[in-house]
């Protein structure tokens, strides 16, 4: 299983989740979608706009946990 971990970063960078939305140009729902897990996929082109604000890696925000 994937765990998206935005929520820790986001409080790592003192960032609320409607700012990171309207600095890389996705709704604040699909934003919420991925940090709840609810979502099924993430473009590359998203994950790059989310590193790039918040300055971090994409293994600083997604988690693979085997058997859940």
């Amino acid at each position: 299983m994937i765990i998206v971990n935005l929520d820790v970063m986001l409080a790592k960078r003192k960032m609320s989740s409607q700012e990171l939305a309207e600095k890389i140009g996705i709704t604040q729902a699909n934003l919420s979608i991925l940090k709840t897990n609810k979502g099924k996929a993430i473009r590359f082109s998203t994950l790059d706009a989310i590193c790039k604000t918040l300055r971090c890696k994409p293994g600083d925000i997604l988690e693979y946990r085997e058997g859940e």
